[in-house]
C-alpha cells in the first residue's frame, strides 16, 4: 500500500495531472455538487447544439463576393514601363503563368500604375500571386484580375515554429494544447459559423460553441479533475455574465453591428442575420480566449497554497488568491486593451487625422464597437478571479480533511522529504512506511547504529533508552594476534612540518635550535 501512495506521489504535476482522480475530493457532497452542475451545463450545451445545429443547404452567390473562380499563378516578367491607358503615367507591368487547372501553362499581362503603391505595384519576377478567373467568354485582355499574394508557405512554416515551440516546452500539455486549437477551430468552422448564416439566435450559438470550447480544451489540455472542473465553473458563469453586459450595453449604446465595410458586404447575400447579436457573438468568443488562462491560474494558485499551509482557513485563502489575482489580472487587462487597440489601428488613425472632437471619435459607431468589446470583455475578466477563486477556496476546503490528499495522491503535512520514483520505502529513519515516501535516497548512508551498542570490550549492547550493564566478571580478554599489517606499498610517512628558515611566529614562540626536533603544528 505504501508503495502505491509514494508512485502517486512522485507523478503529481502542480497543474493537475494523468494522476488526479474524482477520488481526491474527500467529501463526497462536494464532489456530487461539482459532477451535477457540470452534468446540468453538458446537457444543456448538448441541447444547444441540438437547437442551432445548421440544417438545410446554404446558397451563397460567390461572385457577389468576388471570390468566384481564384486560380493560382506565378510572376514571369514584371517591368517599369508607361501604361497602355495612358504613356504619361508608369506602369508596373506583370506577365504571369497560370500553374494549376485546365488553363495551367498559359500566359497573360496585368499592369498597375506605380504611385499607387499598392501591393500589385510592388510585384517583382518570381512572386507567387492569386488571379481571379472571370471565364473563357471573356475577352483575354479583361480575363483575369489581380486578387492576393500566395502566403501559403509563410504561413505553414509559422505554424510549424509554434508548434514547434509549444511542444518544445509544454511536452505533452503543449501537444494537447495544440490539440485543443485544432478542435476549437472544427467547432468554429462546422458549428459557430453556419449556425450563423444559416440565421440562428448569434447569442444562443455563441453561448453553445463556446461551450463546448471550453469543455472540451480545458479537460484536453489539463486533465479531468476538479481543478479543471472548478476552472470550468469560472470562466462559464464569467461568459454568461459577459454575454448579459454585452446584451445591455449593446442596446443602450444602439450599435447596429453594421459599421464595417465586411458587415455591409455580408447584410447583401444574408440579410436574415442578427447583425446586433453578431456583435454580442464576437464579443463572447473573444472573451474565451483570456478567461481559461484566468480561471485556471487561479484555482492553480488557491491549491499550491493550501498545499503548502493545509492549515488555512477559507478567508485566509482566498485573500492570499485575491492578491495573486490582483497581479494577474491588471496585466491581462492591459494585453485586451492593447489587442482591440491594435485591431483598429488603421481606423484610429484615421480619426486622428479627421478634426473631431475626442468625445466625437470615441461615439462614432466603428470606435464604439472596439469600445464596448474592450470594456465588456475586460469587466468578465475581473469578475473571474473572484468568482474562480470563491469556488476553488470552497472545494479545497470544504471537499477535503486533515487527513485527505493534497490533489496529487499524497499528503503534504506528512511527507517530510520529497519522494524519489522507483525503490521500495526507506526505513532508515525511523518513520513508519505508509508516511514515507518511495525511491532511492540522494543521500545514501547505511542503518543507524543500535543506541545500545559499545565498541568497547565485555560491554554488550543494551536495548535503547537503557543503562548499559557492568561489565561482566572474568578473566582479562587475551590478546590479539599482533600488531596489524603494516602501510601499503607505496606509503611514506610525512615527516614533521618545520618552519622556513627566518620564519617567526611572534614573541610567544620561541624558535627551537638546529639540534632540538620542531613541534607539530
Amino acid at each position: 500500500m505504501s508503495t502505491q501512495h509514494g508512485h502517486s506521489h512522485a507523478h503529481g504535476h502542480s497543474h493537475g495531472s494523468d494522476g488526479d482522480r474524482w477520488e481526491e475530493l474527500g467529501a463526497a457532497p462536494v464532489r456530487n455538487l461539482l459532477l451535477g452542475v457540470v452534468g446540468v451545463l453538458a446537457l444543456a450545451t448538448l441541447v444547444g447544439l441540438a437547437v442551432f445545429w445548421p440544417r438545410g443547404e446554404l446558397r451563397v452567390d460567390r461572385e457577389m463576393l468576388g471570390f468566384a473562380n481564384r486560380t493560382d499563378a506565378s510572376v514571369v516578367d514584371a517591368q517599369i514601363q508607361p501604361c497602355a491607358h495612358d504613356p504619361a503615367i508608369e506602369c508596373n507591368t506583370i506577365t504571369f503563368e497560370i500553374t494549376e487547372g485546365d488553363e495551367a501553362g498559359s500566359t497573360a499581362s496585368l499592369e498597375f500604375e506605380v504611385n499607387d503603391n499598392m501591393p500589385a505595384s510592388l510585384l517583382t519576377t518570381g512572386d507567387d500571386i492569386v488571379v481571379d478567373d472571370a471565364g473563357s467568354d471573356v475577352p483575354d485582355d479583361s480575363r483575369y484580375s489581380y486578387a492576393d499574394v500566395q502566403r501559403t508557405s509563410s504561413l505553414w512554416l509559422l505554424a510549424g515554429l509554434f508548434a514547434l515551440a509549444v511542444v518544445a516546452l509544454g511536452r505533452l500539455r503543449g501537444l494537447l494544447a495544440l490539440f485543443g486549437i485544432v478542435l476549437s477551430l472544427g467547432v468554429l468552422l462546422v458549428f459557430v459559423f453556419p449556425a450563423l448564416l444559416h440565421g440562428q439566435s448569434p447569442l444562443g450559438v455563441a453561448l453553445t460553441g463556446s461551450g463546448v470550447i471550453a469543455f472540451a480544451t480545458l479537460y484536453l489540455a489539463h486533465g479531468v479533475n476538479e481543478r479543471t472542473t472548478v476552472a470550468l465553473l469560472g470562466t462559464l458563469a464569467s461568459l454568461l455574465l459577459t454575454a448579459a453586459l454585452a446584451t445591455v450595453f449593446a442596446g443602450m449604446a444602439e450599435l447596429s453591428g453594421l459599421a464595417s465595410e465586411e458587415s455591409v458586404t455580408l447584410l447583401t447575400f444574408a440579410p436574415g442575420i442578427d447583425f446586433r447579436g453578431l456583435l454580442l457573438a464576437a464579443i463572447i468568443i473573444g472573451t474565451l480566449g483570456v478567461l481559461d488562462d484566468v480561471t485556471i491560474t487561479q484555482v492553480s494558485a488557491v491549491w499550491e497554497i493550501h498545499r503548502g499551509n493545509p492549515g488555512m482557513n477559507p478567508r485566509g485563502l482566498y485573500g492570499a488568491g485575491i492578491r495573486i489575482g490582483r497581479d494577474h489580472i491588471a496585466s491581462t487587462v492591459n494585453t485586451l486593451v492593447l489587442a482591440y487597440s491594435a485591431a483598429a489601428l488603421p481606423l484610429l488613425l484615421l480619426f486622428t487625422q479627421s478634426g473631431l472632437g475626442m468625445g466625437d471619435v470615441l461615439t462614432t459607431e466603428t470606435v464604439a464597437v472596439e469600445v464596448v468589446q474592450t470594456l465588456v470583455g475586460s469587466i468578465g475578466l475581473v469578475a473571474s478571479v473572484p468568482l474562480t477563486t470563491a469556488l476553488a477556496c470552497w472545494v479545497v476546503t470544504r471537499g477535503r480533511g486533515d487527513d485527505a490528499d493534497d490533489g496529487e495522491g499524497h499528503h503534504p503535512a506528512d511527507d517530510p522529504f520529497p519522494a524519489f520514483p522507483g525503490d521500495e520505502p526507506r526505513r532508515d529513519r525511523g518513520f513508519p512506511d505508509d508516511r514515507y515516501p518511495t525511491g532511492p535516497d540522494p543521500f545514501p548512508r547505511g542503518p543507524a547504529p543500535d543506541p545500545g551498542y559499545d565498541p568497547r570490550p565485555g560491554y554488550p549492547p543494551g536495548p535503547p533508552g537503557r543503562p548499559r550493564p557492568a561489565p561482566a566478571p572474568g578473566p582479562a580478554p587475551a590478546p590479539g594476534p599482533g600488531p596489524g599489517p603494516g602501510p601499503a606499498p607505496g606509503y611514506e610517512r610525512r615527516q614533521p612540518r618545520r618552519p622556513a628558515p627566518g620564519y617567526d611566529e611572534g614573541p610567544s614562540r620561541r624558535r627551537p635550535p638546529p639540534d632540538e626536533p620542531a613541534p607539530w603544528f
